[in-house]
């Protein structure tokens, strides 16, 4: 009996190891693929790791755009509970249901209870969710406060501008589909992001397990865009275009300021302007920049460019003589006039410049050749978009062939249209000595092992002779002391140059009572630092150049002051306006 029972068990026993080894085999060996598959599906989550995007930053590294840490707040349908049990402080434990648990969140969030109840409830076979999507710090901390299972946050971060406004024409602003306008697209290849991947293993209860994170794709952040904008100067030249614009009734306007020695933009502002944090409260025409992307017929402000040809020529001085009716008709018969009606003038060029006479340039000015006219202009710079390359930046407008009027009137500015950014070019090569500099808005992208790359050429063009740019300057001094703005353009201490420019707005193919006003000039005049132009498009009240002359004398004064520019020590020449 003792045998039998023995026997008994022995088979008993042997029968349930076959059937354990059998199972065994069958996990480990026939099914451990798809059995590994199915437990890794349950256990491992794949997430992504954002990567930041890089800064873009003024002159002295201050954030003109930049990425803070925002959280996607996730949930797990699938493991969020129904009620769960909540201990505060005191040890006292309260039941939360899951719609309670939705209004707190959304009381946190500024939901509707609805719309978070939805979330945690519509795919309840669901293992992610959005509840909502960027929100800050203190409000993912507020979230992960309450407790509630199945609820995750999620890094990701988000573009931020913290001047708001202040450089916005040129940074331009990211959008859900990334980058969109301004530098932010143009130079994405510097200061875009690379995301990342890992996965974690969370428990059968749905919770992440401590130390199971695996990272498959390093995060790589973007580098940082180095400009050549001065934060506060952009500031107040955007403030101060926008007070006189509003005051004048203009329909836009635009300034720039550029260090002479370098063709480094300091500030280039246009109104209106978009506020990168609020896209959607500017008009589209306004998202970028119009001092690259919308060219104008500049008028009167072309005139020294004029005068630097013909004394580099060697066809004209400061004290060339010339007759000055108000009314002129070349040899071709074509009809010059200048702007206001007067008695004959006898003008040197000089004079000329300081009375912004168009007949008086017009007789002088084909002195030079046209080709040899022409080849200068696009030596200034005319006709080709500048060395920034903005987004949409535009060309202007420069024909190689003049018929018998345009010849004359491309010496004073019309016939031909500019950008403002071509512009501050000109008149940076005058400043300089003759010596054109590539006009530069980005300095370079520094990479975050600290490498720099992407700087700009430093190539230089000399156009004029430095005698011909010099005496152009020279000449120019007449209009801020002697000329109808002087009371408006001097600045205690320093000898300023300046030229001032109305232009009329051509429309349908003939030109119309509208105006573009503008005054462009250099300080100090006889060692020039900076170059500031400014533009009002089609004012309402003032629609002469006075009304663009306060507002040179305010950004130059500011430029000035900034920069600590030495005052001049030398008094400014004596040139005869007349004869």
């Amino acid at each position: 009996m003792t045998r039998r029972r023995l026997a008994v068990a022995i088979i008993t026993v042997v029968a349930v190891i076959g059937v354990f080894v059998v199972r065994l085999v069958d996990i480990q060996v026939v099914r451990a693929d798809e059995l590994n598959a199915n437990s890794m599906d349950r256990r491992a989550v794949a997430q992504t790791t954002y990567a930041a995007r890089g800064d873009i930053v003024d002159k002295d590294g201050n954030v003109l755009a930049g990425s803070v840490m925002r959280y996607d707040i996730t949930v797990s349908p699938k493991t969020i509970p129904a009620t769960f049990t909540r201990v505060d402080d005191e040890g006292v434990e309260t039941e939360v249901t899951l719609e309670e648990a939705a209004a707190e969140v959304a009381r946190i969030t500024g939901q509707k209870k609805a719309e978070v109840l939805a979330a945690f409830t519509d795919n309840p076979e669901s293992d992610f969710e959005y509840v909502i999507q960027e929100v800050p710090t203190e409000t993912m901390r507020e979230i992960r406060e309450l407790g509630i299972p199945g609820i995750y946050p999620r890094q990701r971060p988000a573009r931020i501008y913290p001047g708001g406004s202040v450089g916005g024409n040129l940074v331009g602003f990211v959008g859900t589909d990334g980058p969109q306008n301004g530098l932010e697209r143009t130079e994405d290849s510097c200061i875009a992001s690379e995301d990342g991947s890992s996965t974690y293993e969370r428990g059968a209860d749905g919770i992440r397990l401590p130390g199971s994170t695996v990272t498959t794709q390093e995060a790589v952040d973007g580098g940082t865009l180095h400009t050549t904008i001065d934060y506060d100067l952009q500031w107040t030249v955007q403030q101060t275009i926008a007070e006189q614009a509003l005051a004048i009734g203009a329909e836009s306007a635009s300034a720039s300021v550029v260090e002479v020695a370098t063709g480094e933009i300091r500030a280039l502002a246009d109104w209106p302007s978009v506020d990168p944090n609020n896209v959607d409260g500017t008009p589209v025409t306004n998202l970028g920049s119009l001092a690259f992307t919308t060219p104008y017929e500049p008028g009167s402000t072309f005139k020294p460019m004029t005068a630097a040809m013909l004394i580099d020529k060697g066809v004209a001085d400061p004290m060339t003589q010339v007759s000055v009716p108000a009314v002129w008709f070349s040899p071709e018969g074509n009809r010059i006039a200048d702007a206001a009606p007067h008695a004959d003038l006898q003008l040197t060029l000089t004079g000329v410049i300081e009375q912004s006479s168009n007949v008086g340039i017009s007789q002088l000015a084909t002195r030079v050749s046209n080709s040899d006219r022409y080849d200068y202009m696009r030596a200034f710079g005319i006709g080709s978009k500048t060395e920034v390359d903005f987004q949409g930046e535009s060309a202007g407008l420069l024909s190689e062939t003049w018929d018998d009027q345009t010849k004359y009137n491309v010496s004073f500015g019309q016939g031909v249209s500019v950008t403002g950014a071509q512009m501050a070019s000109i008149y940076q090569t005058l400043g300089n000595g003759g010596v054109r500099k590539p006009l530069t808005l980005v300095t370079g992208c520094e990479l975050p092992d600290g490498t720099m790359t992407d700087e700009p050429s430093t190539e230089e063009t000399r156009v004029v002779s430095e005698a011909a740019a010099d005496t152009s300057v020279a000449m120019m001094e007449s209009v801020a002391n002697t000329g109808g703005l002087a009371a408006q353009l001097q600045i205690p201490g320093y000898r300023v140059a300046a030229k001032s420019g109305t232009a009329e707005v051509a429309a349908g193919g003939v030109y119309t009572s509208d105006r573009v006003v503008s005054v462009a000039g250099l300080a100090p005049a006889e060692d020039p630092k900076y170059a500031v132009i400014v533009t009002f498009v089609k004012p309402s009240t003032i629609r002469t150049s006075a009304a663009a002359a306060p507002t040179f004398q305010k950004i130059m004064t500011q430029v000035l002051k900034t920069y600590r520019v030495t005052p001049s020590s030398t008094p400014a020449p004596s040139m005869p306006t007349t004869w």
